[in-house]
């Protein structure tokens, strides 16, 4: 008993997070934020429905193939209609309607839901890159904090850097903070996507598009230009690093002396 309790202590993985898109993963990557994991909890109810439904569909149709062909039946019966089972299945779906789209209306208006920010941060799609403004410490009409970001090329790599993933500058943020992403382009349509963050928020030329964020463990999380737009469009990626708000604090103090 001893030996099992230690091989479990010492075989027990650690925690880890997947904040970067794996070879051949099918899944969802690990949330950050209260809409990712809505995001995720909406799937795996609506998935229950599914496979209910398609265990039902299969069963149904099992059992007609199997008691009424050609063999078994050879003089075809004649049913005109069945009262009961017709206000079954109109009933019966309508209900499973009425319970995916409780929750779906529920996450949907808190993903537009724009609490008072503390930071918000302007993203600007280029072809092919992407450039950053916060506006929150500017003192004049020039952003004091802005600056662009652009894919870190393959040959420049250091051990660990993620291929067609890494950039040169990071989105520094702080955790458990409401943030606000405004979200625009410079030429023509991109996207802004992160899928930890539960974030996919079109780039428009001339308009600007607004989502919240609150996340709320620290971490790297990668995300790409998800809206084809053009020859580079699969090379311009996106790092958002979540940081303590003190190290959020010094990384702006940091810029704004450069600036």
């Amino acid at each position: 008993m001893r030996f099992l309790l230690g091989f479990l202590f010492w075989s027990a993985p650690t925690i880890s997070f997947l904040d970067a898109p794996e070879a051949w993963q099918i899944g969802f990557q690990d949330p950050a934020t209260p809409v990712m994991q809505g995001i995720i909890d909406l799937h795996h109810d609506i998935f229950f429905f599914i496979v209910a439904i398609v265990l039902f569909v299969t069963w149904m149709l099992g059992r007609t193939l199997y008691h009424f062909n050609a063999k078994r039946n050879p003089m075809p019966e004649k049913i005109v209609h069945g009262t009961a089972i017709e206000i079954a299945w109109t009933i019966a779906p309508s209900l499973i309607l009425v319970c995916i789209a409780i929750p779906s209306f529920a996450l949907l208006y808190s993903m537009d839901e724009i609490v008072d920010p503390a930071v918000t941060v302007k993203a600007i799609g280029h072809q092919w890159y992407w450039s950053y403004e916060y506006s929150d410490y500017n003192t004049s009409d020039e952003p004091a904090v802005a600056f662009d970001s652009y894919m870190i090329p393959e040959d420049d790599l250091e051990p660990g850097q993620l291929r067609l993933l890494e950039v040169d500058n990071r989105v520094v943020v702080p955790v458990n903070t409401h943030l606000r992403f405004i979200v625009t382009a410079a030429d023509v349509i991109h996207s802004w996507a992160v899928p930890s963050l539960g974030i996919k928020c079109d780039a428009v030329p001339g308009r600007l598009n607004q989502v919240p964020a609150f996340i709320q463990r620290e971490g790297v999380f990668y995300g790409q230009c998800s809206e084809i737009c053009g020859t580079n469009h699969a090379f311009m990626p996106i790092v958002v690093e979540a940081v303590p708000l003190s190290d959020y604090v010094a990384w702006v103090s940091n810029k704004i002396e450069e600036a």
